[in-house]
């Protein structure tokens, strides 16, 4: 079953960040790398103006499941011929590099950039990894 998506906005001086909670894997490249800004345990947890504009965007654009975004950064997603590539993770999720699209069991699709996708089977946004495969000791 697939987690209803949401998406927030954090709006700052210099860059809005859009964080989408269904396609987070925890990661946690975020707050570890820019803990000034992703503030792990607080609330809210995204600080906009926690850094400058550029050191904010380098670091979403590092977010391996797309689940950070800043305004902009989505325009022109589009499916385009083209190579993707897949890598299996050690004990871990695929990720794919590329833009797929994806048709869902409620008849609805979506474009997904750089998905992240589930090998534990025990997600709850299935095909999408949630990190679920840390807390069960997946491997494989």
């Amino acid at each position: 079953m697939r987690v209803k998506p949401t998406k927030k906005e954090y709006a700052g001086q210099e860059v809005t960040i859009i964080w989408q909670a269904h396609k987070c894997i925890h990661s946690e490249r975020c707050w570890r790398n820019l803990p000034e800004v992703f503030r792990y345990g607080q609330r809210p947890w995204v600080d906009p103006d926690g850094a400058e504009g550029e050191k904010i965007r380098h670091q979403i654009e590092q977010c391996p499941s797309g689940a950070l975004t800043y305004v902009g950064q989505e325009k022109g997603l589009s499916i385009e011929d083209g190579d993707l590539k897949a890598k299996v993770i050690p004990n871990g999720p695929i990720m794919v590099q590329g833009s797929i699209m994806f048709s869902h069991a409620d008849g609805s699709s979506s474009i997904e950039k750089n998905p992240v996708l589930c090998r534990c089977g025990g997600s709850a946004n299935k095909p999408f990894c949630d990190g679920t495969h840390k807390r069960i000791g997946f491997e494989g």
